[in-house]
C-alpha cells in the first residue's frame, strides 16, 4: 500500500526538501506553500499523513489541525515547530497531533515518525472497514429462501465461495445479485479483506477506468495528485463488478489482463501495479447475444464466466414470498416504530398473485410502502400500492403457466380458494369438493398453512 503525504510549510526550501525525503521512502507527496492550500488538496485527495508548520499564513497551522482532526479523525497530523514554541506544539499533541518535530528536522526521525503514524492509520482504516463490512453483512448478507431454486443456489455458493475462481452473477435486475456476491466473499478465504464494489453502469467511460485503475498526477485536468484505483484497494479481497456488460472494449482488455497476468497501469502512469484480487461480476444482460454482436469480448467472457450463478426472477420462485414478506415487516415495523406483525388473506393472495418484474426489490419497497401506511397491525389489501393491490379487481381467474405441473395446478388453485374464502378451511374444502382432512394435509403439504 503506498501512502499519500502532505507537507504543508511557507518556507519553500524546507517543503521541497522534506518531499524529496519521504518520496526516497517511497511515499507520494503533495506540497503547500499554506494551511488553506494544504486544506484544499485534503478535501480534493486522498491523503494518509500530513505533516504542517505552525505558522504560515492564511491559515495557520493549528487552525488546520483541528479541522483536520474534526473532519478526517483517522489521519494523523506532524507538527513542524521552531525551539521557541514547543509549548505550542505541546499543546498542540493535545489537541489531537500524532507528534511534533523540531527544526531542523532530523530526516531519520522524520521517517521514523511518518512510519509510525502511517502504520497506526492503516490500523484504524482496516477495524473500520471491518467493522463495516460486518454491520453490513448483518443487514444485507443474508439471502432468503427456502424453494428449491434457492436451496441450490445456496448449495452453489458454499461450494465455489472457498475457491479462487472468478464467478459471473446473471439475474434479472432487483433479484439480488449483489447479496450473492456478499455471501462469496463473506464465506471465502479473502472474507477478512475488502469487498470492493463498483457499478459499472453509474461512470462515464473515463470516470470508470480511473475509478478502476486510478490515476497519476497529471493524466488528466484535475488530476493533482496520484489516486489508488478500485482493484488496488481490492487487493488480496475481493472486487465486485456490477453491470460487467456495461463497459466497453478498452476497458474490458484491462480487465482481462488483470485476470490473466494480474496486472496493470494507472492512467497516464507507465509504472506496473501488480494485484491479487478475486473478481466476482454481474449482469442482467444476455453476454452470450453481446459477443455475437461485437460489443462484449469472448475471452473475457469465458475468464469471467469460470463459474456461473444464476439468480431467478421471484415469479419463479414465488414459495419463498411469506419469507422475504416476514422479513421485510420485521426491518421495517422496527424502522418506523409501527406495531405491524403481518399481511391479511386477500393482501397475502394480491402480494403472490403479482408478477414481480422488479424482483426482490420491488417486493421490499412495497412492503415498506405497506407498512408506512397500514394503520393497525395487519397489512390489508389497501396499505399495498395500487399496481398490486388492484389486481384484486382482475376476476376470479386463476393463472398457472403453461408447462406448469399438476402438483403446482393444485396448490395454486387451492391457494386462491383459501384467499376467496378468506382463510376459511370449510368453505374452501366444500367449495373444492373434498374432505377438510384431504384439505389440511394438502395445505401442509404444499406448505401454505404459513402463509
Amino acid at each position: 500500500m503506498k501512502f499519500n503525504v502532505l507537507i504543508a510549510d511557507d518556507e519553500k526550501n524546507i517543503r521541497s526538501g522534506l518531499g524529496k525525503a519521504l518520496e526516497i521512502d517511497g511515499y507520494a507527496v503533495f506540497l503547500a506553500a499554506d494551511g488553506q492550500e494544504a486544506l484544499d488538496i485534503i478535501e480534493r485527495e486522498e491523503v494518509d499523513l500530513v505533516i504542517a508548520d505552525l505558522k504560515m499564513p492564511r491559515l495557520p497551522g493549528e487552525e488546520l489541525l483541528r479541522r483536520v482532526v474534526q473532519n478526517y479523525p483517522t489521519v494523523p497530523v506532524i507538527i513542524l515547530t521552531g525551539h521557541g514554541t514547543i509549548e505550542t506544539a505541546v499543546q498542540a499533541m493535545r489537541d489531537g497531533a500524532y507528534d511534533f518535530l523540531t527544526k531542523p528536522v532530523s530526516l531519520d526521525r522524520l521517517s521514523l515518525l511518518a512510519q509510525r503514524a502511517l502504520s497506526s492509520r492503516e490500523l484504524v482504516i482496516q477495524h473500520r472497514q471491518l467493522q463495516q463490512e460486518l454491520e453490513q453483512h448483518r443487514k444485507t448478507s443474508e439471502i432468503i429462501g427456502k424453494s428449491t431454486a434457492m436451496q441450490r443456489l445456496l448449495d452453489v455458493i458454499r461450494q465455489v465461495a472457498p475457491t479462487k475462481a472468478s464467478v459471473l452473477i446473471t439475474g434479472e435486475s432487483g433479484v439480488g445479485k449483489e447479496l450473492v456476491a456478499d455471501a462469496i466473499h463473506r464465506l471465502s478465504e479473502r472474507a477478512e479483506k475488502s469487498l470492493i464494489k463498483v457499478h459499472c453502469a453509474a461512470l462515464s467511460e473515463s470516470l470508470l477506468e480511473s475509478e478502476l485503475f486510478g490515476h497519476e498526477k497529471g493524466a488528466f485536468t484535475g488530476a493533482i495528485g496520484r489516486k489508488r484505483g478500485r482493484f488496488e484497494l481490492a487487493n488480496a479481497g475481493t472486487i465486485f463488478l456490477d453491470e460487467i456488460g456495461e463497459v466497453n472494449q478498452t476497458l474490458q482488455i484491462k480487465i482481462l489482463r488483470v485476470l490473466q497476468e494480474k496486472q496493470f497501469e494507472r492512467v497516464g502512469g507507465e509504472e506496473t501495479v501488480s494485484v491479487d484480487v478475486r473478481i466476482v461480476s454481474a449482469t442482467n444482460r444476455d453476454l452470450r447475444s453481446e459477443i455475437e454482436s461485437g460489443s462484449f469480448r469472448e475471452d473475457l467472457f469465458y475468464r469471467l464466466n469460470v463459474v456461473n450463478i444464476h439468480v431467478p426472477p421471484l415469479r419463479e420462485r414465488k414459495e419463498d414470498i411469506p419469507l422475504l414478506v416476514a422479513s421485510f415487516i420485521k426491518e421495517f415495523a422496527r424502522e418506523n416504530n409501527k406495531p405491524v406483525e403481518g399481511v391479511d388473506v386477500r393482501a397475502r393472495a394480491a402480494l403472490h398473485r403479482h408478477g414481480w418484474p422488479g424482483n426482490i426489490r420491488e417486493l421490499r419497497n412495497s412492503i415498506e410502502s405497506a407498512v408506512v401506511m397500514c394503520k393497525g397491525s395487519i397489512i390489508t389489501l389497501d396499505d399495498l400500492p395500487p399496481s398490486i393491490s388492484q389486481a384484486e379487481d382482475e376476476g376470479d381467474a386463476i393463472r398457472v403457466p403453461l408447462g406448469s405441473t399438476l402438483s403446482r395446478a393444485e396448490r395454486e388453485i387451492i391457494r386462491a380458494n383459501l384467499a376467496h374464502h378468506k382463510g376459511n378451511k370449510t368453505r374452501t374444502a366444500e367449495t373444492l369438493g373434498i374432505g377438510r382432512k384431504t384439505l389440511h394435509r394438502k395445505i401442509s403439504e404444499y406448505g401454505l398453512d404459513g402463509e
